[in-house]
């Protein structure tokens, strides 16, 4: 891991730049294993929301290979998927996680949630809903959108809902990025509907640990991070938590580097 990472400790969360997407995924992966390893220490398990997206490569590569991690007392739950989008297609959350995480972890978790879209997606949201209440969560691993979203939770942001999921329309910005990243073939086949965790939920989470990569993002990383409250970037409330880490390469603190 390089050693010209720079480090910044705001009033509300910790700032980590690397020079690489490599270097930062790595990073926030180790720390995130060590929230895990502490809470299995504490309690003898541990509970974790984990995201998807282009972001999340680098952290997963690393995550699944971190050492000393019971996954037997782990059970996870996972941040948002499409409504009415086959596992088998590209695009799909659970299929991204089961290839990139699930599939490549020494041992089984002791449970994973996953979302499925392809039926009743408000029963859906109903029955993960009551489960995740049972199981408060130890860290949320997750990222940040170009629009500024907090898993899919896009402009204007709720705040204040009450449910631990829900049913939202996703604009079309949401939709683009989905698009450009290669996950279909067409902006047209891009669903328009998604379940997704809301943000009181994930703000809930004793810590986060968000990784936000590539100078497309920058932007929403000075939104976000800027210290400015809004519905209109609905990342903005993470710096409102106060157990944060957040982790970039260069390119995406590209535009908070040259604020300073």
């Amino acid at each position: 891991m390089s050693t010209i990472e720079i480090i910044e400790k705001t009033s509300n969360f910790n700032l980590h730049i690397f020079p690489s997407k490599a270097e930062a995924g790595a990073a926030a992966a180790v720390h995130g294993a060590a929230k895990i390893r502490e809470a299995i220490s504490e309690r003898g398990e541990a509970n974790i929301v984990v995201a998807t997206g282009a972001s999340q490569f680098e952290m997963f590569a690393q995550l699944v290979m971190e050492p000393d991690i019971n996954w037997y007392q782990v059970t996870a739950f996972h941040l948002d998927e499409y409504v009415d989008l086959a596992i088998s297609h590209p695009g799909s959350f659970r299929r991204y996680l089961w290839e990139r995480f699930y599939s490549q972890l020494p041992m089984p978790l002791r449970a994973f949630y996953f979302l499925n879209g392809e039926g009743d997606s408000e029963a859906e949201c109903e029955r993960v809903g009551k489960i995740i209440l049972d199981h408060p969560i130890d860290v949320a691993f997750v990222g940040i959108g170009e629009n500024g979203h907090l898993a899919f939770n896009d402009p204007p942001a709720d705040f204040h809902a009450k449910e631990p999921f829900q049913v939202v329309e996703l604009d079309r910005k949401c939709r683009l990025q989905q698009y450009n990243e290669g996950w279909f073939k067409s902006f047209e086949s891009v669903p328009r509907r998604a379940i997704t965790m809301t943000i009181s939920q994930i703000m809930k989470s004793s810590s986060i640990v968000c990784t936000v990569l590539e100078e497309r993002k920058a932007v929403a990383v000075k939104e976000a991070l800027g210290g400015n409250l809004s519905p209109e970037c609905p990342a903005s409330i993470l710096c409102r938590h106060n157990k944060i880490d957040v982790y970039l390469d260069v390119p995406a603190a590209s535009l908070l580097i040259e604020g300073n």
